[in-house]
């Protein structure tokens, strides 16, 4: 680090220049300070102005150089229309973009934990639509706001690319918010690795304190992410106290991971049920408590979070726990929800699953249709009878209406997965494996011989994107060496 002064607008600013960094991560560190953004900076150095791959370590800067900075803070001008391309006079990034593929994030030096995370929150277009209604203005000292303004520009930069986008700007209000992103490898030099589950919740907490200042009631957050739990204490050693509930609310569920767990739903189970001591009115004495936690109200984006990590102190590490738990794609947490909203749901899942039985009973039908038999033998075969409707038109609930952004039904798909492989928290690599829609985007590949029932997924190691299908995802379990589910994001499956 070289400290240089930077004189702007009859002001001069301290900056910390990272020598190891290109040019472009310097203009993010005076967007930050100035409001000025990076492609409106006009730098200059010796031997010119500084470009955005300029090698900083060749300048030759020196503590408390001053340097000159000339631009401001403003819209930019539209550029011009261009005009159409066809596919042979394109690049391979500019078909990349025409089919839909996805941009990865470049890894920015240990950086894959917020690429990964970043990948998978993308996916939710409530947030999408959120940051965009949000204004910021520019050049503020809130880093948090300037967060969020920089994340919704870096989504539509991964939008309109075609290649690897690397986050410099976004990056510097993360350290800038959030110092301890910052750390630095003492061991072996560079930023350290950083925890996916960890900047997933700072994350959720900023864009909700930062959306929520327009003054909303409840923010996008709220609605779509957070849930409400109801919690009971009861002591088994003084049956004749009362039990005490409380309610509150949450934001993920966690996968308890011991010998005993297998598959998430067991692990979910754990982690809504626990003994802790506490100390008892009745008996004057400390006791043991059951704890059991109950939704009352479950969000329409479910996350689900894997506890693999704990630490060992016989190494003074946070060690892993590869251990295989199995995760569905399809996930019902009705046995999780208090008797008051299974009873609520209950119309809403009975609808579903009639939508379901109808869609299979379709499938079924156009595969006979594919594959027809000789008509002696159809005689042979057993008749399809079509799944019995309810005869009543289907209507939600006017609890379940008014309360946008819930899950009527407890019943899940799974959108994304933040996987990690490596040994310790501390090392390894993220990834993010995001749900691709059908008739969204670019054509599924062709030739490969799915079922219709299944569906292609996004494969983002960092700038690079590959695509795979189900059975790639449900291998994310662990059990050894490979890339192991450590976040897992669900959507509520729809009503129509």
């Amino acid at each position: 680090m070289v400290n240089v002064l930077v004189k702007w607008q009859g002001k001069k600013y301290e900056v910390d220049a990272d020598i190891t960094m290109p040019g472009e991560y310097f203009k993010a560190q005076l967007f930050s300070l100035t409001g000025v953004a990076p492609e409106r900076q006009k730098i200059l150095v010796k031997g010119g102005q500084l470009k955005d791959d300029t090698d900083m370590s060749q300048l030759g800067l020196k503590e408390n150089q001053i340097l000159m900075m000339i631009g401001t803070v403003g819209e930019l001008l539209k550029e011009p229309t261009q005009p159409v391309k066809f596919v042979e006079d394109m690049s391979e990034n500019e078909v990349a973009q025409a089919l839909s593929i996805p941009a990865g994030l470049t890894n920015l030096g240990n950086t894959c934990y917020m690429n990964a995370t970043l990948q998978c929150l993308k996916a939710i277009p409530e947030l999408k639509s959120a940051m965009e209604k949000h204004n910021v203005a520019r050049g503020q000292t809130d880093a948090r706001a300037n967060m969020v303004e920089s994340l919704k520009g870096l989504f539509k930069q991964l939008n309109e690319s075609g290649e690897g986008v690397p986050p410099f700007v976004f990056l510097q209000f993360l350290r800038q918010a959030y110092p301890r992103f910052a750390e630095q490898d003492s061991q072996h030099g560079g930023y350290r690795q950083q925890d996916a589950d960890e900047f997933w919740s700072e994350m959720l907490t900023t864009l909700d304190q930062v959306l929520g200042k327009d003054g909303s009631v409840s923010t996008v957050v709220d609605k779509h992410m957070s849930g409400r739990m109801v919690t009971t204490w009861k002591c088994d050693e003084a049956p004749d106290e009362e039990p005490t509930e409380r309610q509150e609310p949450f934001r993920k569920l966690n996968c308890i991971i011991d010998k005993s767990v297998n598959y998430l739903s067991q692990g979910i189970k754990k982690g809504l049920e626990e003994v802790i001591e506490k100390h008892s009115e009745t008996l004057g004495r400390n006791a043991d408590y059951r704890s059991v936690s109950r939704i009352a109200r479950l969000p329409e984006y479910l996350t689900v979070t894997y506890n693999r990590f704990f630490w060992k102190a016989s190494e003074s590490i946070d060690a892993k726990i590869v251990k295989s738990v199995k995760f569905p794609l399809d996930l019902d947490v009705s046995e999780f929800c208090t008797p008051e909203l299974v009873e609520k749901m209950r119309p809403a899942r009975l609808h579903l699953r009639e939508i379901e039985d109808k869609k299979a009973h379709e499938r079924k039908l156009a595969k006979k249709g594919q594959n027809a038999e000789p008509e002696a033998e159809k005689k042979d075969m057993d008749v399809d009878v079509k799944p019995e409707a309810s005869s009543a038109p289907f209507e939600l609930s006017p609890e379940f209406k008014a309360d946008d952004g819930c899950n009527p039904t407890g019943m899940y798909e799974l959108i994304g997965v933040v996987t990690h492989i490596g040994r310790t928290a501390n090392s390894g690599h993220y990834m993010a494996w995001v749900r691709k829609e059908k008739g969204v985007g670019g054509p599924d590949p062709a030739g490969r011989g799915i079922p219709e029932t299944q569906h292609w997924w996004y494969k983002f190691d960092d700038d690079e994107v590959s695509m795979v299908t189900d059975d790639e995802i449900l291998k994310l379990c662990g059990g050894g060496d490979w890339h192991t589910a450590y976040v897992t994001l669900y959507r509520a499956k729809k009503l129509e």
